[in-house]
């Protein structure tokens, strides 16, 4: 698996089909708790972990249960853990649980890459 993280409007799927090849990408939705393992790539995934919030499922746990699925998958997920923490309760659970995802995803990866302004920093 391959991890690559960054802020919002960072350009992470651009540098993903740059450097990936990608052709098929599955987009999380804010209200759909699952995964589309048929694609290459998982894009949005704070969205999923939103989903799994709002439905009380543990977005760690469930990923936890698909990880042979996972092993050729290219994960991509906005860093949402900078800057100011949120006042709105669900906005503050939301950070959270995508940070105890990445964590988790982070040490599974083979690779994790920063994409910061286009330009991708290779972590692991």
């Amino acid at each position: 698996m391959d991890l690559i993280i960054g802020g919002a409007y960072q350009g992470k799927l651009e540098y993903a089909k740059e450097h990936f090849h990608m052709k098929d990408v599955f987009v999380c939705k804010p209200d759909l708790p699952e995964l589309d393992f048929s694609k290459q790539a998982i894009y949005g995934l704070q969205r999923f972990v939103l989903a799994c919030l709002r439905q009380g499922i543990e977005a760690r746990e469930y990923l936890r249960q698909h990880q042979e699925q996972l092993a050729d998958k290219i994960i991509i997920c906005d860093d949402i853990s900078q800057g100011v923490v949120p006042v709105e309760a669900e906005a503050r659970a939301m950070r959270e649980m995508n940070g105890r995802t990445l964590i988790w995803l982070a040490a599974e990866a083979d690779s994790v890459t920063r994409v910061f302004c286009g330009l991708g920093q290779k972590i692991k």
